[in-house]
């Protein structure tokens, strides 16, 4: 086993309180997985890391499914995450209406793309005589250039991704509408394994990012250094960055608290958007938070 905590994460402005702590942290191995939560779970299945940093609505699908074996540890971003929904520069789809009963591009399987896109489908009101949510069929197309390409190829009608990250491919992409999730939008998970074998490890780690998170989100940090770092780091422009800063929340007494009414109302949305089925008991909390790490409030 590596004596460094692997910590596997999406290359994004969302990021950076993590990367700001790895640059001084030698204890710390980031692995970084650009294709997003589906990516990340397969990498903690596979053994690649020992800590996921990633989105919520995926996460807590994955531990409802047995997807993969890990836990919620903490919160990451406390803001909901606002979803651009891209077509093609000039495909045929000019609104979320247009793209009823048509293929919508993915990342993978379980991922958050995916998650949404049935979300979306239950604000749009597409169901079935029942009142089901009707299934959403789905092009699996990998990495977020391959989504790019597959909208204006055709092979699929639409993406879903966050919406800085795409904004500066609005030259081959057009949005036509945003989805904002009705939860906090990022959360930090583990393993079993390494939260019986490693858990000062694991508590000093999320002790250390709660302490770096509190210095990127000073007011005056956001105003210069954390501004400065995202355009430095990602090179997004300067009123970008600034806007999102301004929508952007982090948890403001410590990573290691988990709301229980945000887990609850995640997976009862869930279950009406038609990702879930709620077991006949119900669900236990506790099996999707460690609470010998995490305090659920």
């Amino acid at each position: 086993m590596s004596t460094k905590l692997r910590v596997g994460y999406v290359p994004e402005h969302f990021a950076s309180p993590l990367l700001q702590l790895a640059a001084v942290d030698p204890s710390i191995e980031l692995v970084s997985c650009p294709s997003g939560t589906g990516q990340l779970i397969a990498a903690l299945k596979a053994d690649e890391i020992d800590i996921s940093i990633a989105l919520t609505e995926a996460l807590i699908t994955g531990i409802a499914k047995k997807t993969a074996d890990y836990k919620i540890v903490g919160t990451y971003v406390t803001s909901p995450l606002n979803w651009a929904v891209s077509v093609g520069k000039d495909s045929k789809y000019q609104s979320l209406k247009d793209l009823k009963g048509e293929k919508i591009g993915i990342s993978r399987i379980g991922s958050g793309s995916q998650v949404m896109a049935s979300y979306m489908a239950l604000t749009q009101g597409w169901v079935d005589a029942e009142g089901k949510v009707e299934p959403v069929q789905f092009e699996v197309l990998d990495t977020f250039k391959n989504l790019r390409d597959g909208v204006n190829s055709g092979q699929a009608a639409a993406f879903m991704w966050e919406h800085f990250t795409t904004k500066p491919y609005l030259s081959e992409l057009r949005f036509i509408d945003h989805v904002l999730t009705p939860w906090s939008s990022w959360l930090i998970v583990a393993p079993p394994a390494l939260i019986s074998s490693r858990a000062v490890i694991l508590k000093n780690f999320l002790k250390s990012l709660s302490a770096s998170i509190k210095k990127f989100d000073a007011p005056e940090a956001r105003k210069t250094s954390s501004k400065e770092f995202i355009i430095g780091h990602f090179g997004y422009p300067e009123e970008d960055v600034e806007a999102w800063l301004r929508g952007v929340t982090y948890p403001q007494d410590g990573v290691e608290n988990v709301e229980r009414s945000m887990i609850e109302k995640t997976l009862k949305t869930l279950e009406a958007a038609g990702v879930l089925v709620k077991p006949e008991a119900g669900w236990n909390l506790e099996d999707f938070v460690e609470t010998s790490v995490a305090k659920l409030q």
